[in-house]
């Protein structure tokens, strides 16, 4: 019966709220914490410890191996979880798939509704593929259409112009837009750093919005219904989500600079 204001914060507990949709959604320890709960029949909620070893340092699987010995307890990884959940749950309704001429040509566009907030993400393909083929993809996980810092400083224009030119040459390849909200303290820092950069005469590109890499499961999903298993991922930096990527089903094969 615990709420919000009888719990003193900052304290020793610190509460999390898990997204909506568990480990679909969001691969996270709070997700996974609140999915084995309700998979088990029982009030979703739950804790999370971190195991230390002896010396004070956290705890790697190869330790939790001989702690899961010790004391008798199951092991089970957030890949696990979201491989088990892929088989018997979905967080995305296609709602549109059809041929569209595009400034860039034919693409098929295929529009998806999320069933925990009613948001709408898009996947336009080139091409077709078959399941082990690697598969040039680009997923924006931000609100892009709405990014007026993008739009201003011509970096969204530039960005899509360099994507689109990509696939055409290798003539098969997706786009996801996954439609996430900036949060009003992503823009500021946005704003600033822009500012900082413009007097410094460097680039005027606006900074990218912020995503958090554990928030990858509706992409996944997508992904898992255009039958793409291995991708090879246009982006200009390395920082690919990888907790929990396996369980979907998905493999980066290598990344594609633009």
């Amino acid at each position: 019966n615990t709420s919000a204001h009888d719990l003193s914060r900052p304290g020793h507990i610190f509460p999390l709220i898990a997204k909506s949709g568990g480990v679909l959604r969001r691969t996270g320890h709070t997700e996974a914490a609140i999915d084995f709960a309700r998979l088990a029949g029982m009030l979703p909620a739950g804790v999370i410890v971190e195991i230390m070893n002896e010396d004070g340092t956290m705890a790697r699987l190869p330790q939790l191996i001989e702690v899961a010995k010790k004391f008798d307890l199951k092991i089970v990884s957030i890949e696990n979880l979201v491989s088990y959940r892929m088989q018997n749950d979905s967080l995305i309704v296609k709602k549109v798939d059809h041929e569209i001429n595009t400034q860039y040509g034919p693409f098929r566009l295929r529009a998806y509704e999320q069933t925990t907030n009613g948001n709408v993400h898009l996947a336009l393909t080139k091409g077709s593929w078959n399941v082990n083929d690697v598969v040039l993809t680009r997923i924006h996980s931000s609100k892009f259409t709405n990014d007026i810092l993008g739009t201003l400083t011509g970096s969204i224009r530039k960005g899509l112009d360099d994507i689109f030119k990509l696939i055409n040459v290798a003539e098969k390849g997706a786009i996801l837009f996954i439609n996430h909200e900036q949060t009003p303290e992503n823009l500021l820092s946005r704003i600033r750093i822009l500012k900082q950069m413009q007097e410094d005469g460097k680039d005027n590109i606006a900074p990218p919005m912020k995503m958090d890499f554990k928030d990858f499961g509706i992409g996944a999903q997508i992904l898992h219904d255009l039958k793409i298993q291995k991708l090879k991922v246009i982006s200009n930096s390395k920082q690919a989500p990888r907790i929990g990527i396996t369980g979907y089903g998905i493999t980066i094969a290598g990344y594609q600079n633009y």
